[in-house]
């Protein structure tokens, strides 16, 4: 039984049905899987006028019920199965005003299948500047459903919305007729035969959904093997053909819909005359000026990373220092406290400090998003990526990847060729993902000066831009030369319908990065505190009385050295004799050839965890490692001030910084990812061949950086 109704957000891409979501939610929300799916769904809570609790799921924008992908797939999976637990009590249609035609094409399948249906008729405002008036009351009256006018970006009409859901009175919405009469789409076949076959074998009442059981009975996942073998007898019985029926529907369908859209609404548009999105599109895709607008918007991107972050930045690194050296001041001397600034703050306060950053990219990312630019980028990509072998819709991925590989992977699932899906999975962790942001970003600040290039251009800012385009330049010939290797010779379309341009939503933006941020603190402070704990014992102990040897030793050997230059000493001979030094310098000659020491080498393994936890680690490494008085320096300065033992010299030179850079950029050092890349292509076999090519370009690449600047 469900403990409150499920309502359902339907539409196509691009038709507000998110906006509206964010609307009735807010922060009320959650993200998970459809049962028995890994497919994201998006669902959450409302409160209807009279306080009813009712829970919205926001289901995959999809054009027909006809699915394409594994998440459109979905849509049809629940609309079609009144036992899915996600089975809505209320669908909510959210169609555009501006191309209703297209729009109404799903309403009427879904009200068809016999869902309840309200239809909330959206971005009225775009149609009016289009010049399209649209007669709510002649479409509610044409349609026989309730028609609600919203603004689901500024949540216009979201009382008279609530309003209708709670007049809702349980049963199917619709006239006295469907829409469409499945009987009469052909001629060539006895539909009338097969569905009453079908209807009495399965108990269905509803025609349109007898025939979707017929048509899609190899996609749905709740029909078993025996009536998919007894659906395809009927099949044969009746010669009957889908593809040769689905294109009758459309046009059937299509041909009611024209008579609804002339009833309803009026055009006073002069013929011919573009858009204002229209013309500015002949800008930003133009094949050249495109490219360069889009170059530019990636270059002020990087620099406001920079330039605008690190005011924060500062005040974050310098709380966190302050904090540790309070409590190392304040408290008493002892494992407990040493876990606790050592281990836990000093590994949690090298990735917090980065938040100010990460919230800046996300920021920017989600205006472009909002805005409808975003959509233009992938169009315009495109026409780049199918000259490495890739689908259109990779792009998606792709630019998914500059956040977070993970749902990035999960988003091929709406390219239709497995073969160029795969491909994309095998490339789409080279996109520098925000994990990797804390590690460009401290080792830039270490070894590229702070100054401006002509003038204007911050320096670091177009080295951080240079990582990003190395990344995106390695996914392409990656992308090359796996499709050479799959022999991919499938071709897929990309089909994107282009949104126009709005003003952003600052509440959505807002809930975008509140979501993104603590998403990626909670999950990397997790796994931080983790490690830093396990770090700070393996650092802190060592087998038998190796610790106190090393102690004496150092003792032993420090003639009339300064106080605290001695106990610097003692502290890393111990840190070297340690657990964790041990296993550091079993794996350091193999490392050593790319400049990193045993330290690093530390580091580098705990960070297959998450790419981010490299910074924790050095930070928790670095502050056992040294004896200073409070031990209150950041992380940035710990770095600098690591010496290297054969040179004397700075450990970090700007051939070390570079090899790590260039070595994070390729290499995959995420098992969050690696599971996931199993969990979508169903083996151990492509996970384990993508972490062999990553980890191998990204030693061979590290270790040619470095024997070039060293």
């Amino acid at each position: 039984m469900k403990s409150k109704p499920v309502i359902a957000l339907v539409g196509n891409p691009n038709s507000g049905k998110s906006s509206l979501f964010n609307q009735l939610t807010g922060l009320r929300q959650k993200v998970g899987n459809f049962p028995g799916v890994t497919v994201d769904k998006k669902s959450g809570t409302a409160f209807l006028n009279d306080g009813t609790e009712i829970l919205v799921v926001d289901l995959p924008g999809v054009y027909s019920i006809y699915p394409k992908s594994a998440d459109e797939q979905v849509v049809t999976d629940i609309l079609a199965n009144p036992t899915h637990p996600d089975y809505p009590d209320l669908a909510i249609v959210v169609v555009d005003a501006s191309n209703l035609s297209r729009n109404l094409l799903l309403f009427s399948q879904i009200q068809d299948l016999g869902v309840p249906v309200i239809l909330a008729l959206n971005m009225l405002d775009i149609a009016r500047q289009q010049q399209l008036d649209v007669n709510a009351v002649r479409l509610s009256m044409q349609l026989g459903v309730p028609v609600v006018k919203i603004n689901a970006r500024t949540g216009e009409g979201l009382d008279r919305l609530k309003q209708a859901i709670s007049q809702f009175s349980g049963k199917p919405i619709h006239g006295n007729q469907l829409f469409y009469d499945p009987e009469l789409a052909t001629t060539t076949t006895d539909v009338k035969g097969l569905l009453s076959d079908v209807r009495r074998e399965y108990q269905l009442t509803n025609k349109y959904l007898a025939l979707q059981y017929v048509i899609q009975h190899d996609g749905f996942s709740f029909l078993g093997q025996p009536e998919r073998v007894g659906l395809d007898r009927l099949i044969e019985k009746y010669n009957f053909n889908e593809l040769d029926f689905q294109a009758k529907e459309t046009i059937g369908r299509y041909e009611r819909i024209v008579e609804v859209v002339r009833e309803v609404v009026t055009d006073k548009r002069p013929l011919d005359q573009p858009t204002w999105s229209q013309r500015i599109d002949r800008i930003l895709l133009h094949p050249f000026w495109g490219y360069a607008i889009f170059a530019t918007i990636l270059l002020l991107i990087f620099q406001a990373i920079f330039a605008w972050a690190q005011p924060f930045m500062d005040g974050i690194d310098a709380g966190v220092a302050w904090l540790n050296g309070t409590l190392h001041e304040s408290l008493p001397e002892g494992p407990l406290t040493d876990l606790l600034t050592d281990g836990i703050i000093a590994g949690i306060g090298g990735v917090v400090v980065f938040i100010p950053q990460i919230a800046f990219l996300f920021l920017l990312v989600s205006l472009l998003e909002e805005s409808g630019y975003m959509s233009r980028v992938m169009v315009l990509m495109d026409r780049i990526m199918r000259q490495f072998g890739l689908n259109g819709r990779s792009v998606v991925p792709l630019i998914s990847g500059v956040a977070c590989a993970v749902p990035a992977i999960m988003a091929t699932r709406s390219i239709g060729s497995w073969r160029e899906r795969l491909i994309t999975i095998l490339v789409t962790p080279l996109m520098s993902c925000s994990a990797r942001l804390p590690i460009y970003t401290i080792l830039i600040a270490l070894v590229v000066p702070e100054k401006t290039v002509l003038g204007f251009l911050n320096l670091q800012g177009l080295v951080l831009m240079g990582l990003y385009l190395l990344g995106l330049v390695a996914a392409l010939l990656a992308a090359y030369v796996f499709k050479r290797i799959v022999n991919a010779r499938e071709r897929g379309l990309f089909v994107m319908e282009l949104p126009t341009y709005k003003w952003p939503r600052w509440n959505h933006v807002g809930i975008t990065v509140w979501d993104s941020v603590t998403s990626f603190v909670w999950q990397a402070g997790r796994v931080i505190v983790a490690i830093s704990i396990i770090l700070w014992v393996l650092a802190s102990y060592g087998p038998g009385d190796a610790l106190d040897q090393a102690e004496n030793r150092v003792r032993q050997q420090s003639g009339n050295l300064p106080a605290e230059e001695v106990e610097n000493r003692v502290a890393s001979e111990k840190l070297e004799a340690s657990y964790a030094g041990r296993f550091g310098k079993v794996l350091e000659p193999v490392i050593k050839p790319l400049g990193y020491d045993w330290k690093i080498g530390i580091a580098l393994i705990s960070s297959f965890a998450a790419r981010e936890v490299f910074v924790g680690t050095i930070a928790t490494i670095y502050s056992i490692g040294s004896a200073e008085e409070g031990n209150d320096n950041t992380v940035r300065q710990k770095l600098a001030a690591e010496v290297n033992p054969e040179t004397g010299g700075p450990m970090y030179t700007p051939a070390v910084a570079y090899s790590l850079l260039v070595f994070y950029v390729f290499a995959m050092m995420c098992m969050s990812t690696i599971a996931t890349v199993y969990r979508e292509t169903r083996g151990w076999k492509w996970p384990l061949i993508q972490l062999g090519y990553m980890s191998v370009l990204a030693y061979v690449s590290a270790f040619l950086v470095y024997q070039l600047l060293k």
